[in-house]
């Protein structure tokens, strides 16, 4: 029973920070009690590598990246580094000289790149090989191996022992983003949203969500589950719409000599809905790894033509902002149904684990014929009381 609780994606994703530490402590130990065991020299660095490579990563594929980078920079600033330490003791002057080269060919061509902390890694690596001028080639190849030895097991630690992926937390992110749009849009077209629902933080909190989204790319590329060029779309596809949902926000409320057409557009408020409504449903079906199944009608804007087009203001001025209101509800539907269809159209994202444990959290799906509530939205991994 808490094996199986440990394994439960909902919870190893609710206290994530929890385990991420005693993952970190656990390597640690792990790698204290080999250095000690074996009596490995130099074996300081070897505890360091595996504090940095484990860092404030706590999903595998953020490890697994920093790691790969740390690996490869690690191997190349030995063998470089070796090399020069091979030199005749007639060319020793080489070795600074030799060091100063690598390293800015190296920071030159990971400079602005993801592969930044690899570069890094070969600079450090190299000075621990070559050292303070002593150029000890038995020192050279233990600090090399102590270096390995640490990354490799922060990487198996953080693999086999409560793993977090990347991927679900990305899926968590993105249901949390599509149900918090759903109040902001349901709040939007409804006379009687909560008064106390704050749409300022509400966009603060779907933007920071996308800026963290940004974040896993590479992450979630490392763990094979999803191509960098996908996970482009749907956050960019993300952005959109929140951005059309601030603009319909400033749109409606900033053009009340518009409001009465607006209101006269019968139809509107329930074609509105209903979008909320499916937003919502769309929410449920990512976080808990449905099959994507919810189908977004185009916007009517046809009926509305004459109510839009000739609207005037009190100064007998035309009134352009029905017509914005009503394309930027259009709008809105046309972005959704569009990550409705990407999202459908990834193989990997329904998941039967998700679904298994779905229930035991409390997470049902939401009824098609009620709007979404204030309280949807908010943290999907409550366990039920």
């Amino acid at each position: 029973m808490i094996l199986a609780r440990l394994r439960d994606p909902y919870f190893t994703h609710r206290h994530h920070r929890m385990f991420h530490v005693m993952r970190v402590g656990l390597a640690l130990c792990i790698t204290y009690g080999v250095i000690q065991f074996f009596t490995i020299p130099h074996s300081g660095w070897a505890l360091v590598s595996t504090a940095m490579v484990m860092g404030n990563l706590p999903h595998i594929g953020g490890v697994l990246d920093k790691g790969r980078q740390r690996l490869l920079g690690t191997v190349l600033g030995a063998l470089w580094g070796l090399l020069l330490i091979l030199l005749p003791t007639a060319l020793t002057w080489l070795i600074p000289i030799g060091s100063l080269l690598g390293i800015v060919i190296v920071t030159w061509i990971t400079f602005g790149k993801r592969y930044g902390y690899g570069g890094l890694m070969f600079t450090i690596t190299l000075l621990l090989v070559v050292g303070g001028g002593s150029h000890d080639l038995a020192v050279a190849l233990w600090r090399s191996f102590d270096v390995l030895l640490g990354t490799l097991i922060g990487i198996v630690v953080t693999i086999l022992v409560l793993p977090h992926k990347a991927t679900d937390n990305l899926r968590f992110m993105l249901a949390d983003n599509l149900d918090r749009m759903a109040r902001l849009f349901h709040a939007h077209t409804s006379a009687t949203s909560a008064p106390d629902l704050d749409t300022r933080e509400l966009l603060k909190h779907c933007s920071g969500l996308l800026t963290k989204q940004r974040g896993l790319v590479d992450a979630i590329h490392r763990e094979r589950r999803l191509r960098r060029g996908e996970l482009d779309d749907l956050i960019s596809l993300q952005r959109r719409m929140l951005s059309t949902i601030e603009l319909l926000l400033e749109t409606h409320w900033n053009t009340r000599a518009g409001h009465e057409r607006i209101e006269a557009m019968h139809g509107l408020r329930d074609q509105q809905h209903t979008l909320a409504r499916n937003l919502g449903t769309l929410a449920f079906q990512v976080r808990t790894g449905q099959p994507i199944d919810v189908d977004i009608a185009p916007f009517d804007l046809q009926r509305h033509a004459a109510l839009a087009g000739d609207a005037y203001g009190e100064d007998g001025r035309k009134l352009f902002s029905p017509s914005g209101y009503l394309w930027l509800n259009r709008e809105l539907a046309r972005l959704s149904g569009e990550l409705i269809t990407r999202l459908g159209g990834l193989e990997r994202l329904p998941s039967r684990r998700l679904r298994k444990r779905a229930r035991r959290h409390g997470l049902e799906a939401p009824h098609r014929d009620k709007a979404p509530t204030p309280h949807q939205g908010e943290s999907d991994d409550r366990e039920p009381s």
